[in-house]
């Protein structure tokens, strides 16, 4: 599996450095947006599977669901600030600042917060179920957030940040920058699902648990 992942990204940062052509209006920054939009993609994934996991572990109460929705959680944060920071670079390239609060850049930082504050709840709580259950709690309803956040309100108003690669003029890429862009989507989320059992099985070790099933 790792060596798979290892050459699908050595193919994904050679299609994307010497087969992606510039894109009018961006020219070749437009390169950031392989590494930018799959890191956003799996930030969304990430917190959807925190929000299911925190929904089974408060229907069946299964520690090895607390550990699951604590892991991606914890992923889905790092994978936001990834899509934060690298938004920004593109920013200071494109428009001459790293930050200027364009509704995409607001709604992701509320997104942080909330994200944040899930973080905080758990590291202020002490190990157990009541812990499991405030955090799973917390979960479904940041998740329900989220597409609000991410496809719904940045929409409503004007944004200096480039189109949606899927909008309402259908597709906004060629054909050769979708197919590379899959390509990164693919590569991305294994290297996403790596760390999540990684994080999964060392969660459940510092809670003296073992797994007992396959993650």
């Amino acid at each position: 599996m790792r060596a798979i992942l290892g050459l699908l990204t050595l193919l994904v940062l050679g299609l994307v450095f010497f087969v992606v052509p510039p894109a009018e209006g961006l020219g070749y920054y437009v390169r950031l947006a392989f590494f930018h939009i799959p890191v956003a993609w799996v930030a969304v994934l990430a917190f959807f599977i925190s929000a299911f996991e925190g929904g089974r572990f408060l229907q069946k109460g299964e520690m090895l669901a607390d550990a699951k929705s604590a892991a991606a959680a914890q992923l889905g944060f790092l994978f936001v600030i990834l899509a934060t920071a690298s938004g920004a670079v593109f920013s200071k390239l494109t428009w001459g600042a790293y930050w200027n609060w364009d509704p995409r850049q607001t709604t992701i930082f509320v997104l942080l917060l909330i994200y944040g504050a899930y973080l905080t709840l758990r590291g202020a709580m002490p190990a157990g179920r009541k812990r499991a259950k405030a955090a799973a709690v917390y979960a479904l309803f940041s998740f329900l957030t989220v597409p609000f956040l991410v496809f719904i309100i940045p929409r409503l108003y004007f944004s200096l940040h480039p189109s949606p690669v899927i909008n309402g003029s259908g597709l906004a890429m060629d054909t050769v920058m979708l197919a590379v862009l899959m390509a990164a989507l693919v590569d991305v989320t294994g290297i996403f699902y790596g760390l999540y059992k990684w994080q999964t099985k060392r969660l459940l070790a510092e809670g003296g648990l073992t797994v007992k099933h396959n993650l």
